[in-house]
């Protein structure tokens, strides 16, 4: 079992991170000509390396950027509105477009100096590789 210490304003900034783009999504606000939009995101791991798999439809791989520092991982970049006809009238538009940022707090056994990204199909997937740990050993302590 590993100890962490309790950031409190780090877990306020992880909730805030998650709720404006939902709330701004769901209020369609624009930013400009823009929509404000985040990509949605999901975070997983196995016995070897923690996975970011985040959702970027309509985005190219040179649009993006991932970036780690000060044990943060971020995804940023644009996606870029596509030339609408002028002989189009639209009727609805919910597909966002703009520039995008996503920060992720990693954990301590994140080894950050290999982390790899790869993109695919719209989906950005981002491997950070774990320390390797040495094996734990018990150790039993005497009451007096």
């Amino acid at each position: 079992m590993n100890i962490t210490q309790w950031q409190p304003f780090r877990d306020m900034d992880e909730m805030i991170n998650r709720m404006v783009p939902a709330l701004t999504r769901w209020r369609g606000e624009t930013n400009g000509e823009e929509s404000v939009w985040a990509p949605t995101a999901d975070i997983s791991e196995t016995d070897k390396e923690y996975l970011v798999r985040a959702e970027l439809p309509g985005v190219k791989r040179e649009d993006v950027k991932v970036t780690v520092e000060d044990g943060m991982l971020t995804l940023s970049g644009e996606r870029k509105r596509e030339r609408e006809e002028k002989n189009e009238r639209f009727h609805r538009v919910e597909r966002y477009a703009g520039s995008f940022s996503r920060t992720f707090y990693l954990p301590d056994s994140a080894d950050l100096s290999s982390v790899r990204a790869e993109s695919k199909d719209g989906t950005l997937t981002v491997h950070i590789p774990k320390i390797p740990s040495a094996a734990t050993k018990c150790i039993e302590v005497k009451v007096q």
